[in-house]
């Protein structure tokens, strides 16, 4: 869990959520027109009439998550904490009953269906939130919930501090779990 900085949790700035879904859609742009059609048609789709695969972009998460590791791979330690601290909050955001009960999983499953909203960029991330139901059920993108973590780690020699106060881990959002 990351702790607060002088005891005052630390958001994710504006700038720096449009940095993020910004970076996740050049990632998403550089694969082509393909996985762009497949992401709109899970965020569009009705979820009960089954035409859609909601599977169908899983192959795409790995060159994703390569392009997305090249994008970041030059920023300075503040960057990558910055956007760290983002994907926390959004991963945060997402850990909700209402949510859990379509994607289903234990902790780390329900971590990794969290990941998988967020991978697919902004407009399905705002797409679920408002309506749950577009969740994919079992969709998973592990990579992602701590990329930058991850590239912080190799790049600098450790995690990044976010100073968030918050744990991106499932069920630690007991706004998200009240009955």
């Amino acid at each position: 869990m990351s702790v607060s900085v002088g005891g005052v949790a630390k958001r994710p700035s504006v700038e720096d959520e449009a940095r993020f879904w910004s970076i996740v859609e050049a990632a998403w742009e550089r694969l082509g027109p393909e996985p762009a059609a497949l992401r709109r048609a899970l965020r569009e789709r009705d979820p009960a009439a089954g035409d859609v695969d909601p599977y169908a972009i899983g192959e795409w998460f790995s060159p994703f998550l390569d392009q997305l590791r090249a994008l970041a791979a030059d920023l300075p330690s503040e960057e990558l904490t910055a956007l760290d601290r983002v994907v926390e909050r959004k991963l945060y955001d997402l850990d909700r009953a209402d949510i859990h009960a379509v994607t289903d999983g234990s902790d780390d499953g329900f971590l990794y269906a969290r990941g998988h909203i967020v991978a697919l960029g902004r407009e399905f991330y705002e797409a679920v939130r408002a309506d749950p139901a577009l969740a994919v059920p079992d969709g998973e993108c592990e990579s992602i919930c701590y990329l930058f973590a991850h590239l912080h780690d190799k790049l600098f020699g450790d995690w990044p501090r976010t100073g968030s106060g918050i744990s991106r881990e499932s069920f630690s959002n007991p706004a998200g779990w009240r009955e």
